[in-house]
């Protein structure tokens, strides 16, 4: 017979995820100085570099937020990555194939990253609430 339980102690098993505004903040803040070091360093180098170190980034951040927030989080860093290193730097440019690719890239590391830090917090809080 399955028995339910209260939780009582006021403590949340699963914690709750950053505001998406922070969690767009932190991902435009970091994506600018990761192309900018990336810039500094490599002479305006390959941009695949930057995208996968982005997409790396994204995935990161994306493990405190809503996945909500994923689209949004995608769309900033493609902005950095699409202005800051890919030539002619500064201009905002739109080659279909190319930055379609880009962007599904980045979506699908800000959704990665969220849905798996969201599982291993459920895990992680069934884990706690079962005897």
């Amino acid at each position: 017979m399955l028995v339910w339980k209260r939780i009582s102690s006021g403590i949340r098993p699963v914690p709750t995820p950053a505001a998406t505004s922070i969690i767009w903040a932190v991902t435009a803040i970091t994506a600018f100085a990761l192309v900018t070091a990336f810039n500094l360093l490599a002479e305006q180098g390959d941009p695949t570099l930057d995208l996968v170190a982005l997409s790396l980034i994204v995935a990161l951040v994306s493990t405190g937020a809503r996945l909500t927030a994923a689209p949004g989080t995608a769309l900033l860093c493609w902005l950095v990555l699409n202005t800051f290193a890919t030539a002619p730097i500064g201009v905002l440019t739109w080659e279909t194939a190319y930055d379609l690719g880009r962007l599904v890239c980045l979506l699908a590391a800000a959704g990665t990253g969220t849905v798996l830090a969201r599982l291993a917090h459920a895990r992680a809080a069934y884990r706690r609430l079962t005897p």
